[in-house]
């Protein structure tokens, strides 16, 4: 299955003047763009927490690291 042909969406979009009319649909249309917005805002606020403890976990080992080499380094 592909993606829809002319006549299929003209099929959907004239049930969809059916059941919701002419003036529902900018605000059915403006609801799922602002739903997509969220949803777009908060997968980037994952990604940037994921970043942030990647991040964090990158810094702590490498004092880790430099840690255990000073204190060789010391005996």
């Amino acid at each position: 299955m592909g993606m829809p042909g002319g006549i299929e969406i003209i099929l959907i979009v004239l049930v969809l003047l059916l059941l919701f009319g002419a003036k529902r649909i900018p605000e059915l249309a403006r609801g799922v763009g602002q739903g997509i917005q969220e949803f777009r805002k908060a997968s980037d606020d994952i990604k940037k927490e994921i970043d942030k403890g990647a991040d964090e976990i990158k810094n702590s080992d490498s004092k880790k690291k430099k840690e255990e080499a000073e204190s060789k380094s010391d005996k």
